[in-house]
């Protein structure tokens, strides 16, 4: 396993101090977030326990980036989450979740893509920036997702394939009305 696949190891001390096995130095909750966005994989340990407390600080990263005003999360989908661990849907959810962010980074590439094509729209004046912001927003978006697809999320308990085909579906309708607007 090269070094860069292989999990940082972060081990949490009876403090609440986290510390980065690596580079034999304490870390931030920040420093983790800059860690994931730069495409590594965290493992964080409670090293009396020996328990893995990664999902609950993951947790706590996104909850700090929220209340600081950068809402990713819309309103709607928050509250469906709480609802999806009190229903029938919870085997579900983590399934479909995973399966959306993946589409979406395959699109990622189609749709920049597609807004560097010959355009009509591109004799506008200001077109050139508004397509290099757009480009920015896309890999900012997209920026410490790329080890995603390899999470072993199986099929099993979840959607059956004729769901995932109708997603698949709508996706491909989807990208071909993108399309059509674009000429």
């Amino acid at each position: 396993m090269t070094e860069d696949a292989k999990p940082l190891l972060i081990k949490r001390y009876a403090s609440r101090r986290l510390y980065n096995t690596e580079t034999s130095d304490y870390v931030t909750l920040e420093d983790i977030a800059r860690f994931i966005r730069e495409g590594r994989a965290v493992q964080i340990v409670d090293l009396k326990s020996g328990d893995d407390l990664t999902r609950q600080y993951l947790l706590q990263i996104i909850a700090e980036h929220e209340s600081r005003g950068e809402n990713v999360l819309p309103l709607d989908v928050l509250t469906d989450l709480v609802r999806s661990y009190t229903t029938q849907a919870q085997s579900v959810v983590p399934q479909f979740l995973a399966m959306s962010f993946e589409m979406l980074r395959e699109g990622q590439s189609q749709i920049v893509e597609n807004m560097t094509r010959a355009n009509p729209m591109a004799a506008m004046p200001g077109f050139e920036e508004m397509q290099r912001q757009q480009q920015a927003f896309m890999k900012s978006m997209m920026a410490g997702w790329p080890g995603m697809a390899s999470t072993g999320i199986s099929n099993e308990g979840g959607a059956d394939e004729d769901d995932l085909d109708q997603i698949k579906q709508q996706l491909s309708e989807l990208q071909t009305k993108l399309s059509k607007l674009e000429k």
